[in-house]
């Protein structure tokens, strides 16, 4: 990747031997390796059995769970919240490994609409919950700082399954909860 990244440096016209630049092809490299770790992840190493039984059947919600991805379309960041709620069906998820799912998927090229679903899809497989919702608020610098370059626009999608699609008053009940 370090190659690449000094093409690219020479053929926007830069110096890849200039003070400043001479190590950036290897920094570039590194940050994109990071960026992308989601692609070397997988699921049940994240699980790692953090799966445990309960009688809880009440709504259970992760919140404004930080997130940072990347645009497919033009390899530019966007970040927010992530809003995830499960109603379990005898097991309860480790709270941790609900950010962790939220940070895998993420940390792929992506665009916002698959990875709202991909999080959801992952949560009710893993849980085998009556239902789940997620909530995604993101700002993209694809449409920040290029193109139409609007600075306050704000990208919500959501994704419910099972009683979160099919009964509107727990899914009315979700969203008002992410609201407070």
């Amino acid at each position: 990747m370090d190659k690449i990244y000094e093409q690219l440096l020479a053929a926007i016209g830069e110096n890849a031997k200039r003070e400043g630049l001479v190590k950036t092809p290897q920094r570039a490299a590194r940050a994109m390796t990071f960026l992308t770790k989601g692609y070397q992840e997988d699921i049940r190493k994240i699980i790692n059995g953090a799966i445990f039984e309960s009688d809880n059947d009440e709504m259970i919600i992760v919140k404004d769970i930080e997130m940072y991805s990347m645009c497919e379309h033009h390899l530019l960041p966007f970040f927010g919240k992530c809003h995830v709620g499960y109603l379990p069906d005898g097991k309860i998820l480790g709270l941790s490994k609900v950010a962790r799912i939220v940070e895998m998927f993420a940390r792929r090229l992506q665009v916002q609409e698959n990875l709202t679903k991909q999080i959801a899809e992952t949560m009710m497989e893993v849980t085998g919950a009556k239902g789940v919702g997620v909530v995604i608020e993101a700002k993209h610098l694809c449409m920040m700082m290029r193109g139409v370059e609007k600075q306050n626009s704000l990208m919500k999608t959501s994704c419910m399954l099972g009683m979160f699609r099919s009964q509107s008053c727990t899914r009315m009940e979700f969203l008002s909860l992410i609201q407070s």
